[in-house]
């Protein structure tokens, strides 16, 4: 897939409300160049700062990217602390930038399973964005879509149990509203970097209609013109919804 400089105006008249990313490749960029893991996290937090400036400026409304997995907090504990701090950094020195472009913060996941100052941190920078209403730019941290699942179904079966739902009332909106992204549309593009063909755990039931996107390149080397061909892809596809 070819990155495109510009985009078309057939693409931007028909953008993805909702941008999802799988940003996969830190550790791989990092091998290759024979630099420590952690480098590759480094430079994959300038290319989340290039993609948010890139939904700023085309209009898509969210974009959600898949940061921290539950199954992530398996890695060696020295990286997943590096992690932690870069996430930290990030979202107090970024403030002043989203701030500027308008941007709102949400995050999906476990965050109680956070270290306490990136907690802490998370608040203060939602509440310094709080009144934006650009781009709703959505971190899934300690987030695994089996387990966001899990624990709609147990949220609906305490209120079956206490008689607030009747069990035959449950469908697919009741789902929804008790799933951490209950407040945004479902994604209509799913990206994902590296060239890995699968969806590791990510929005299992959000993504059931979205389009995907692989690209061989690597998160750390993921840019603008790079998710400018993701969006001309995405609008050659013919979205039929189980239709003709």
């Amino acid at each position: 897939m070819a990155a495109a400089a510009q985009l078309s105006d057939e693409a931007r008249e028909n953008l993805p409300t909702h941008v999802a990313v799988i940003m996969d490749g830190n550790g791989r960029w990092a091998k290759e160049r024979r630099l420590p893991r952690v480098e590759g996290h480094r430079r994959g937090v300038e290319s989340v700062r290039a993609i948010v400036r890139a939904c700023g400026e085309v209009g898509v409304k969210y974009l959600t990217l898949y940061a921290f997995s539950v199954e992530n907090w398996n890695r060696p504990k020295d990286e997943v602390d590096t992690l932690m701090k870069y996430l930290a950094r990030f979202l107090k020195s970024e403030i002043a930038e989203l701030n500027k472009s308008n941007v709102r913060l949400e995050v999906i996941g476990q965050i109680y399973r956070l270290p306490e100052f990136v907690q802490k941190q998370l608040k203060k920078t939602q509440a310094e964005l709080a009144t934006n209403n650009g781009l709703t730019l959505t971190l899934a941290l300690s987030y695994g879509g089996r387990t966001e699942i899990v624990e709609a179904t147990r949220a609906i079966a305490a209120k079956v149990k206490a008689g607030v739902i009747d069990p035959a009332e449950i469908d697919e909106q009741v789902i929804h509203q008790h799933l951490y992204t209950h407040n945004q549309p479902d994604p209509d593009l799913l990206i994902r970097t590296s060239g890995e063909m699968r969806i590791s755990n990510f929005l299992l039931w959000q993504i059931s209609y979205a389009e995907l996107v692989v690209t061989q390149t690597l998160w750390p080397d993921f840019r603008k013109p790079d998710f400018f061909a993701a969006l001309e892809e995405y609008t050659r596809r013919h979205r039929r919804f189980g239709g003709l």
